[in-house]
């Protein structure tokens, strides 16, 4: 093995993490982050990268460029998928498979407002504000002009500054505690206790891709979301545990019955109350956390 390999391959598994997360806040999608990493690998193998200085930025910008092509060909895709789109869940706490790069950036969230987004102002924002290349480096992988990578990242950033602005926030103490609330009051079927854990206004947004059974619409209101609750806790889809675990770099609730994970929930907290609750159903979002073990 040359040395141009070995540097390669010694240095591969601490830039993988770097590799994985650009293509993740990209795509929202951990099969198709994955796939970059592979492609992104072979690429690597196969170039001599003797002359590379900076081993991390020329990876990050492969899987970009990569990701980039995927997401101009996903936008047809995303407009015939059955039902809301929620991004994969991706595991992030102590019973995450694999290292990954962690920030508000992979909250479901900020991926959802990405989503938002068009594939240029995606990129720019991820390449600038997330690994902070420069304009010039994101005009190369857009194969634009530099003051129209300029603006595209500033419209991103405008688009994600009015999100936050308008989306609730809380500690992550709280939203530990009310999930592990709504846990209980979810698996008893109380239907009181769960109107009084969520709020009037609430939006209950299940994925199911068409895949499973889920509403393919958002079901409101405080007394039909608790309703609904109930008679989904305790019939067909009853879990037999929900784990609290860290997805996204947030708290969630992992349902499992019968030893498979058979969706993934999380949630935003206005007042104390539960604003919006998401249910990630998708088996095929899904598959990869057979790896894992929870609780």
């Amino acid at each position: 093995m040359s040395d141009v390999a070995d540097r390669l391959e010694a240095e591969w598994s601490r830039h993988r993490p770097a590799v994985f997360g650009a293509a993740y806040r990209l795509l929202g999608s951990v099969a198709e982050a994955e796939d970059v990493v592979q492609d992104v690998w072979l690429r690597a193998a196969a170039a001599d990268v003797s002359g590379v200085e900076d081993l991390r930025a020329w990876l990050v910008t492969i899987a970009a460029r990569r990701s980039y092509d995927v997401l101009k060909s996903a936008r047809v895709q995303r407009e015939d998928y059955v039902g809301p789109w929620l991004p994969e869940p991706l595991v992030t706490g102590p019973d995450a498979a694999q290292q990954v790069l962690v920030d508000e950036s992979v909250s479901t969230a900020m991926l959802l407002v990405m989503e938002t987004l068009s594939p240029p102002e995606r990129v720019a924002f991820v390449l600038h504000d997330v690994f902070s290349f420069s304009f010039d480096e994101i005009a190369e992988v857009l194969d634009v002009s530099v003051p129209t990578a300029r603006k595209a990242a500033s419209r991103a950033r405008s688009r994600i500054a009015r999100a936050r602005d308008s989306t609730p926030d809380a500690p992550r103490s709280e939203r530990e505690r009310l999930l592990l609330t709504f846990r209980g009051a979810y698996l008893n079927g109380d239907l009181a206790a769960l109107i009084e854990l969520l709020h009037p206004d609430v939006r209950y947004v299940t994925d199911g891709g068409g895949r499973v059974t889920a509403a393919q619409v958002p079901i409101l209101g405080g007394q039909r979301v608790a309703e609904v609750m109930v008679r989904v806790g305790q019939g067909r889809w009853r879990p037999d545990r929900m784990v609290l675990a860290d997805i996204g770099g947030e708290p969630a609730l992992v349902c499992v019955q019968d030893g498979q994970v058979f969706s993934v929930d999380t949630l935003v907290i206005d007042g104390g109350r539960i604003r919006e609750y998401r249910r990630v159903m998708n088996p095929e979002k899904l598959g990869h956390l057979r790896a894992v073990t929870f609780g």
